[in-house]
C-alpha cells in the first residue's frame, strides 16, 4: 500500500471518527443511497423485461427471489456481524484485528457455501416443493433459473463480505462505483440474452450468475492486493473460540433475522398463492415499488453502522448518537418526500409493470395502495436498526424484524384471508399492518435504548 494510499486510509477514518457528524453521514451514506436507488432502477428494468416473457415468468422469478434472499442471509450476516468488529479494529487502529476478523469472515462464508451447494443442487424440485411453490409454476425452465441461482450462493457471499469490508472502513464510494458497472454489466447481458437472442427466464438469471462472478473476481484481486491492511490470508484464518465466539455472538441474531424474516416471505407467497399465481407476482411487483422508498433509507442504514460501530471503538458513545439523530432526520425527509411522489405516479407505476395486462394491473394496485401508506414510519425503523447494528445489538434488531412477520404480518393475513372478502387487496393490508407496526415497535426501541444510554452516559 503506498505512502499516498495509507495517508488517505488515515484521513477518511479522521472525518469518521472527528468530523461534522452530518457531513459524515452525507459522505458515507449518499453513495450507497444512489447505489440503492440506481439497483432500484435496473430492478425495475429487470422485472419489466420478465413481465414481457410472461406474468407466470414475473410469479415465478419472484418466489425463487425471495429463497435466494433467505440464503443470501448467511452472507448477509457474516458481513453485519463481521463488518462491525472490523469497524471497531479500524476505529480502534487495530491493523492486525482487522485481517484477523476479514479472513475469518470469508473463510466461513466460503465454507458454509460449499455445505449449503451439496444440500440443494442434487434435489431442486423437492427444495422448491418444501418452500411452497405451486405446481403450475414448477416447471423445468424454473428449475434450471433455480439452480442457476443457487450456483451463483458462494459468489454472492463473497461479494455480500467484501462490500461489507468496505463500508466497515467508509470507503462507501467504491461500493457505489463497483456496484453500477455490474448492474450495468448485468442488464445488458440480460436485454442482450431475452431482446438479442430472444431466450427465456434462465437466461435472466445466468445474467446475473455472469454478473456476481465478476464482481467476485474485483473482490478477489482486492482482498489479495499485497499492502492492503484489509488483505486476506490463510494464515490469519482464526477459528479459535476468542475470534469466533463475538462473530457468531453479533452474526448469528442477524442470521436469524434475515433467515427467518425471508423465510417468512416465502410463506407469505405461499398464502398469497391461494389468491392465483398472478397474485404472487403483483406481490413482488408491489415490493419492488415500495423500494422506491426504502432503498435510499437502507443506504443510510448501513451507513450508520459502520460509523457509529467505527466512533464506538474509539470509545465515543455520545458522537454514536448525534450520527443517529442525523440518520433519523435524513430517513424522515426521505419517507415524506417518496410517500409523495408515488402516492402522485402510482397509477403509472403499475401500469409500467403491468404491460397492458388490465387483471394484473388490478392485482398490483389492490396491494401497493395500501402497502405505500407505511413509508414514513419505515423511515423509523431503518434508522433504528442502522443503531441497533453500530451497538452491536443484533438480538434486538432480530426480534423486531422476526415481530415484523411472525407477529405483525402473517397473522393478520391470515386472519384477513381467514374471516374478510377483501380477495388479494388483503395483502397490501397485511403489509401495511405489519409495517406501521414494526414502525412503531422500533421507535419504541430506540426511545428506550437511548433513555438507558443517557443514563449511563450522566453517571
Amino acid at each position: 500500500m503506498t505512502d499516498s494510499a495509507i495517508r488517505k486510509e488515515e484521513l477518511r477514518r479522521t472525518f469518521i471518527l472527528e468530523g461534522p457528524p452530518t457531513a459524515v453521514v452525507l459522505s458515507v451514506g449518499l453513495p450507497l443511497v444512489f447505489y440503492n436507488g440506481i439497483s432500484q432502477i435496473f430492478s425495475f428494468f429487470d422485472t419489466l423485461i420478465a413481465s414481457n416473457i410472461g406474468a407466470a415468468t414475473v410469479s415465478a422469478v419472484a418466489f425463487i427471489a425471495q429463497i435466494s434472499m433467505t440464503f443470501s442471509a448467511i452472507g448477509g450476516a457474516l458481513g453485519v456481524g463481521g463488518g462491525i468488529l472490523i469497524a471497531r479494529s479500524f476505529g480502534a487502529d487495530d491493523r492486525k484485528g482487522v485481517q484477523r476478523n476479514a479472513s475469518t469472515v470469508v473463510f466461513l462464508a466460503l465454507l458454509i457455501s460449499v455445505i449449503l451447494l451439496a444440500a440443494m443442487v442434487p434435489f431442486p424440485r423437492q427444495t422448491l416443493r418444501f418452500f411452497g411453490m405451486p405446481e403450475d409454476l414448477l416447471t423445468e425452465e424454473t428449475i434450471a433459473y433455480f439452480l442457476l441461482e443457487i450456483a451463483g450462493i458462494a459468489a454472492v457471499f463473497i461479494n455480500t463480505i467484501y462490500f461489507a469490508i468496505e463500508r466497515s472502513r467508509g470507503n462507501t464510494k467504491r461500493i457505489f462505483f463497483l456496484n453500477l458497472l455490474i448492474l450495468a454489466l448485468k442488464l445488458s447481458l440480460t436485454v442482450l440474452f431475452v431482446y438479442g437472442f430472444g431466450k427465456g427466464m434462465v437466461w435472466l438469471s445466468l445474467s446475473s450468475l455472469l454478473a456476481q462472478l465478476s464482481m467476485t473476481a474485483v473482490a478477489l484481486v482486492s482482498f489479495l492486493k499485497p499492502g492492503n491492511p484489509f488483505r486476506l490470508s490463510l494464515g490469519s484464518v482464526d477459528l479459535s473460540p476468542a475470534t469466533l465466539a463475538p462473530i457468531l455472538t453479533l452474526s448469528l441474531p442477524v442470521f436469524l433475522e434475515k433467515f427467518v424474516f425471508n423465510y417468512g416471505k416465502v410463506i407469505v407467497n405461499s398464502m398469497a398463492a391461494s389468491y392465483g399465481s398472478l397474485a404472487i407476482g403483483a406481490l413482488g411487483i408491489s415490493n419492488r415499488l415500495g423500494g422506491i422508498s426504502t432503498m435510499p433509507m437502507v443506504g443510510f442504514e448501513d451507513a450508520e453502522a459502520a460509523v457509529v460501530a467505527q466512533n464506538l471503538g474509539k470509545g465515543n458513545r455520545k458522537r454514536a448518537i448525534a450520527l443517529f439523530k442525523r440518520v433519523s432526520m435524513l430517513n424522515l425527509v426521505i419517507g415524506v418526500f417518496f410517500f409523495i411522489l408515488t402516492g402522485i405516479f402510482m397509477d403509472p407505476l403499475v401500469a409500467l409493470f403491468a404491460r397492458g395486462d388490465p387483471l394484473f394491473t388490478a392485482e398490483i394496485a389492490k396491494i401497493y395502495r395500501y402497502e405505500r401508506y407505511a413509508t414514513i414510519l419505515l423511515a423509523a425503523s431503518a434508522s433504528v436498526m442502522g443503531l441497533l447494528y453500530g451497538f452491536g445489538l443484533t438480538r434486538i434488531s432480530m426480534t423486531l424484524n422476526i415481530l415484523r412477520l411472525f407477529a405483525f404480518r402473517i397473522p393478520p393475513l391470515w386472519a384477513i384471508m381467514r374471516f374478510t372478502n377483501l380477495g388479494s387487496e388483503g395483502l397490501g393490508w397485511a403489509m401495511m399492518i405489519s409495517n406501521l407496526l414494526v414502525g412503531i415497535a422500533a421507535s419504541a426501541v430506540a426511545l428506550v435504548f437511548l433513555k438507558r444510554l443517557r443514563r449511563d452516559l450522566l453517571y
